[in-house]
């Protein structure tokens, strides 16, 4: 099923507001005045002050969970850039519909709503039940050699984003993980990181799903010719062109959800490697989106650091992972509400009668 939604990029960005600085303020003032030394809780105040800044009046109200997964596979992948074949996009989205993967177990316990949702994967789902049929294509085409989408795929897959967001906003969802799965998408993810913050190949490339040595260097090189061939000599080239040229479905979807989330003002949690990526081409198409993410965790792939300093996002947990999924972001999502129900339900030291610092 193609997309539903028609998207008008222009119209989104321009619909991003920053969040509110006003009721930032009012969050680290209020934030002072609870029953413990000032600054004590740490990052836990920091995040406090950017979920309220971002929902102002309506901090409040309980915190409703959504992990959304996209789904795509690579022509890249023909170059041999993965430790596994092509198919186990496919596979991998069938486990996550029979409640087998990780994030199925993470998104159970902490109570987040999933969504797997088809933007790309070169398989026929047919009618299967609990997924989301929103295909554009097939998988891109291999970037090594052509453009991986069209203008057009482009705008379809992140109109899949944009609806997805919208379906949330419906649902009364206010905190939103997004995470992916796509054989290849590491090596999209590398030469998105190269063309958006300059830096060189060899130090944007990870070993993906656990490439071999002789692999990895490949892959790198693979990485380095991409670039060359899209972007020659070009410093900084657009968002949009980016994407076009060597991002994937899923990341182009998840870029589409970024900025329509951030335009309904909802918490942005982002993953790993490859959905950063798609947050730092949403920010760089509207700026004012940065100030909706927070970056669940770090992942141990090298390229998600350089795209975490680009955003200038401080990661909540660095526990070594590198899975996707949205699994960084899910974990991430208890302490984000542990920041909000302290400043919340913590006295203050008038209120409890306690006696304030000298």
């Amino acid at each position: 099923m193609t997309p539903s939604y028609t998207l008008k990029i222009d119209e989104i960005t321009s619909s991003i507001e920053p969040p509110s600085e006003a009721w930032r303020e009012r969050a680290r003032a209020h934030l002072d005045t609870l029953t413990k030394p000032l600054g004590s809780l740490g990052r836990l105040e920091e995040i406090a002050a950017q979920i309220v800044a971002i929902r102002a009046e309506r901090f409040a109200e309980p915190m409703k969970k959504g992990v959304y997964i996209f789904a795509a596979d690579h022509g890249v992948t023909a170059e041999g850039v993965s430790a596994y074949p092509r198919a186990v996009t496919q596979q991998m989205v069938l486990n996550f519909l029979a409640q087998g993967a990780a994030i199925n177990v993470l998104a159970r316990l902490h109570q987040a709503e999933l969504c797997v949702v088809d933007v790309g994967v070169d398989a026929d789902f047919g009618e299967i039940s609990g997924l989301f049929h929103r295909k554009v294509a097939n998988g891109t085409q291999n970037m090594l050699h052509e453009e991986a989408m069209t203008k057009a795929q482009v705008e379809q897959a992140m109109a899949v984003g944009y609806e997805v967001a919208h379906q949330a906003v419906a649902a009364g969802i206010n905190m939103i993980a997004i995470g992916e799965m796509g054989i290849g998408n590491t090596t999209s993810a590398s030469a998105i990181t190269c063309a958006l913050t300059g830096a060189v190949a060899d130090i944007a490339t990870g070993h993906g799903t656990g490439v071999s040595a002789e692999a990895y260097a490949r892959k790198a090189a693979i990485v380095r010719a991409i670039g060359e061939r899209h972007f020659g000599s070009t410093i900084y080239p657009l968002a949009l062109d980016v994407l076009r040229c060597v991002g994937g479905l899923e990341i182009a979807a998840m870029t589409g959800m970024v900025l329509s989330a951030a335009s309904h003002k909802l918490v942005i949690v982002v993953d790993g490697f490859i959905s950063t990526a798609a947050a730092a081409i949403a920010v760089a198409m509207a700026p004012a989106a940065r100030g909706y993410l927070i970056a669940g965790h770090q992942s141990e792939e090298p390229g998600h650091k350089l795209l975490l300093d680009y955003l200038g996002l401080t990661p909540v947990l660095s526990l070594n992972m590198r899975l996707g999924e949205g699994s960084g972001a899910v974990l991430a999502m208890p302490i984000l509400e542990s920041a909000i129900a302290l400043y919340t339900q913590m006295a203050t030291f008038t209120s409890a009668g306690v006696s304030g610092a000298s």
